[in-house]
């Protein structure tokens, strides 16, 4: 999937961690900017949780909303930065904590909320949208576009 766009629905938690794992071993490299959109109860936190996951962190993942971020070391000895900028004020609290930094190149950086620092982040290489599907509580729809690389 480069330089791709899917929309798709999945019937189940598992089916959004079955998808997040597809994503890590099949799209998601070191240096990649992951954003993941969706409202409260979507599946973010699940859905990264997945990808992390499949990226060999070991550690429990947890949403970072209160911390902001949380680093964890992934397979290869590379490391994923979590951010969930949900309780984000503004954008400039983004250059306060050296986000451009996280953005080395060599690290997956995973985005819950991008749209709470809109203008600031760079275009996403993998960019997934989560939705409710009305009258199913477990299921989501998915839309996920991948830029060519």
């Amino acid at each position: 999937m480069n330089g791709e766009h899917g929309a798709f629905t999945v019937d189940s938690e598992q089916a959004t961690v079955d998808f997040g794992a597809r994503l890590a071993r099949d799209v998601v490299r070191p240096g990649m900017l992951v954003t993941l959109r969706g409202e409260l109860g979507a599946g973010k936190t699940v859905l990264a949780r997945a990808i992390l996951q499949g990226l060999g962190a070991a550690d429990v993942v947890n949403s970072p909303t209160f911390n902001l971020v949380q680093t964890y070391p992934v397979a290869g000895g590379g490391v994923a930065h979590h951010f969930d900028l949900y309780r984000l004020e503004s954008a400039a609290e983004l250059e306060g904590i050296g986000f451009r930094d996280y953005l080395d190149g060599a690290a997956v950086v995973l985005v819950e909320w991008p749209q709470r620092a809109a203008g600031f982040l760079p275009p996403a290489d993998v960019a997934v949208t989560l939705a409710t599907v009305p009258d199913d509580a477990q299921a989501r729809a998915l839309t996920c576009s991948v830029a060519p690389r």
